[in-house]
């Protein structure tokens, strides 16, 4: 392996006493021991954190999905043992950490708190999510001074799922603002996928082992006149992150709604069956001819037996494709040439749960309702804390602010770093605190 890709930002790293791990091992454990993590575990995945005792959170979900990271490396060190050899580190720490991390940049309430942050961060360079996780790992967990977990190189552009900043993918077209946060609809104000402008030193460090021609191509863009820009390409190692990161989103996710009551048999037949036995696969066939029954059956056990003969199908339906040779990239470097995919009909299997998932239960009212409730909670949080960020905002928030300030700097960006941080819990304590007569001050601490 290049050591390039080994390098983190901060040369000097502490040794530890009779310290054999990895690189990989080292940087999974800074994500597993850092505050950002921990906090998933009171952040909404698709239900709304304290619905009930049995739904995932954004916690539960980052764990499932490095456990099937860990079977699509497996998938593919039996594939492609000759590629995995000269491609994949010797343990699966790396895939483990990409899964682990993925998440860690999503604000309170889902989509919900990341429509709300947009909005505010218009004018001061946007927010998304997945550009928040590159900022925290690189920058805001404390494990270093300046350049915050310190990861490696690789682990780094394993995290970059979409490798432009937020100002190139913007779509341009003058919004009318609403008359109130009230108004506000969550459908206009979707953010673009990419990273900040104010971390494009870090961006770059990341990119440096590129040869300019991969670089550009890499970051290459499709431009939509009517909606936002999109980037094209990824990592081998960020693929595989993020089939992962679907499978877990697309199977196990619906496990939830069905045991919960959020979806019934009649629409998961009408459609997810159906669309099943219309693709040509013996095995799905056969297969979907009692999944329904199974999946809502009172016999946990017939559930679980369902849901694992599908991720178990998905995992290793994964191949390994040559990006030079099926869309004739002409990528010298190997981590971009080199991709985890679906084949067609795995694809469109995928797609179908997702579909599903997406319309039967996060488009459901009560599921919407709960977001735009996070979505006003974190507006009048961000508001509130940005009209006198010395007042509100915890001493050493306060800080990196009058920091920032200091040295002309997007202050604005401090005050999404706080409120993006804060776990579902914590943003409705703190609203109560500021705007409701119930509220209760000294309800803990919160801070990067």
């Amino acid at each position: 392996m290049d050591n390039q890709w080994l390098a983190r930002r901060l040369e000097r790293v502490a040794q530890r006493h009779q310290d054999h791990r990895s690189p990989f091992q080292r940087d999974r454990a800074r994500i597993l021991h850092s505050a950002a993590f921990r906090r998933l575990q009171s952040k909404t995945q698709v239900m709304g954190s304290g619905q009930s005792d049995f739904h995932r959170t954004r916690l539960t979900h980052s764990l499932e999905a490095s456990q099937i990271g860990s079977g699509i490396i497996a998938q593919i060190r039996s594939k492609y043992p000759k590629q995995s050899a000269l491609l994949l580190p010797n343990d699966d720490s790396l895939i483990e950490s990409l899964c682990l991390a993925h998440d860690i940049g999503h604000p309170p309430f889902g989509h919900g708190g990341e429509v709300a942050l947009h909005y505010m961060m218009r004018d001061h360079g946007g927010f998304e999510g997945n550009g928040q996780t590159f900022r925290i790992v690189s920058h805001l967990e404390p494990f270093s001074e300046h350049f915050g977990m310190n990861l490696t190189r690789r682990t780094l552009l394993g995290l970059i799922k979409y490798p432009q900043t937020l100002d190139n993918l913007q779509h341009n077209d003058a919004q009318i603002l609403p008359a109130s946060f009230r108004q506000l609809e969550a459908n206009k104000w979707h953010p673009p996928k990419g990273l900040y402008l104010d971390d494009i030193e870090m961006i770059n460090w990341v990119l440096a082992p590129l040869s300019q021609e991969d670089r550009t191509k890499f970051q290459q863009i499709t431009v939509n006149n009517k909606k936002h820009s999109k980037t094209q390409y990824k990592s081998l190692d960020c693929s595989m992150m993020e089939l992962a990161d679907d499978i877990a989103y697309g199977i196990h996710d619906l496990e939830d709604a069905i045991v919960t009551g959020v979806v019934n048999q009649q629409d998961f037949h009408e459609h997810v069956i159906k669309k099943l036995l219309t693709i040509d696969d013996e095995w799905l066939h056969h297969y979907s001819q009692s999944l329904a029954d199974k999946l809502f059956s009172s016999q946990r056990y017939q559930q679980k037996e369902a849901i694992g003969g599908l991720v178990n199908y998905l995992i290793t339906a994964v191949e390994l494709i040559d990006l030079n040779e099926s869309k004739a990239c002409a990528f010298q470097a190997p981590l971009l040439r080199f991709n985890a995919v679906h084949p067609t009909v795995a694809a469109q299997v995928l797609q179908i749960f997702k579909d599903f998932v997406y319309q039967y239960v996060i488009k459901q009212t009560s599921i919407q309702q709960l977001e735009y409730r996070g979505q006003q909670i974190v507006m009048e949080l961000f508001e509130a804390l940005s009209s006198d960020p010395e007042r509100l905002l915890p001493k050493t928030t306060v800080a990196r602010w009058q920091h920032a300030k200091n040295n002309n700097v997007n202050q604005h960006r401090v005050i999404a770093d706080y409120v993006a941080g804060m776990t579902d819990e914590y943003a409705t304590r703190l609203y109560q605190t500021l705007f409701l007569p119930i509220g209760q001050t000294g309800f803990g601490k919160h801070d990067y």
